[in-house]
């Protein structure tokens, strides 16, 4: 399955999809993943259609944020540009998971000792060593913060962050559950059918969330809102879950704490 994104006018982003499709290792580290996450702990999949899912909604994030006006930390702090972002986000999102080779247990740190190399390959020869050290740090950072309680820094961040917890649709629930047993865990994982990213009401984005029985709720809360909660972007985000065909949508506002 290709790595594929809406790039755009984004000629640099073209040009680093280009590499992480024609990159054997990053593709296979990917697979290595799935091994250790489904395969041995029977865990839901963090391999290339997580991947994917992560990047695209990643990238919708940072481009509804941009286009409200909210500027990107490497655009405020490094003076580099909103491709620029686009390029961390993506990026951090195609390697916060690689750590899982190693263990899943403290998996964002092993995933920032993987994610360093591989990053400065794909980056290599479109930045010279001063910017491409900037994007490195950046990514890194994000890679790092992807676990719910650890702080983000930066915007990237925070949009990286928040899109891991995205991938919940029914049978891609972020949280482990034993197969076969029926639980809260179990029930919350088939609860959620759709996902959406729209402009708020009130924010700039809106997560509407649509379930099929009130249980996705405790999907939404420990993935979503967990998450949401410690980034740096909740002020930005509402959330909207509703159960398909009632008329009432049930607000849960994570960033009023």
């Amino acid at each position: 399955m290709a790595f594929q994104i809406p790039a755009g006018k984004n000629q640099l982003l073209h040009q680093v999809v280009a590499r992480i499709n024609e990159d054997e290792e990053l593709l296979q580290l990917w697979r290595c993943v799935n091994i250790n996450s489904v395969d041995r702990l029977g865990y839901p999949d963090h391999g290339p259609v997580h991947i994917k899912i992560v990047a695209n909604m990643a990238l919708k994030l940072l481009r509804m944020l941009a286009k409200a006006g909210i500027e990107m930390s490497v655009v405020a702090d490094y003076g580099l540009t909103r491709d620029d972002a686009e390029i961390v986000v993506v990026l951090a999102a195609c390697l916060h998971d690689l750590g899982i080779t190693v263990h899943r247990d403290d998996h964002e740190l092993y995933s920032v000792s993987l994610a360093n190399a591989k990053a400065r390959e794909l980056l290599d020869g479109l930045y010279d060593v001063p910017r491409r050290t900037m994007m490195v740090s950046e990514i890194l950072h994000a890679v790092s913060a992807h676990h719910w309680d650890r702080s983000c820094f930066t915007i990237e961040a925070g949009i990286v962050k928040v899109a891991d917890s995205l991938d919940m649709t029914r049978g891609r629930s972020r949280i482990p559950f034993e197969a076969g047993v029926t639980n809260i865990h179990s029930v919350s994982a088939a609860a959620v059918d759709r996902v959406r990213l729209l402009p708020g009401a009130e924010k700039p984005v809106r997560v509407e969330i649509t379930m099929s029985n009130s249980a996705g709720i405790f999907q939404v809360d420990e993935l979503l809102g967990r998450k949401l909660r410690n980034s740096s972007i909740a002020p930005f985000v509402e959330v909207v879950a509703h159960i398909e065909g009632e008329a009432e949508k049930h607000l849960i506002e994570f960033y009023t704490l």
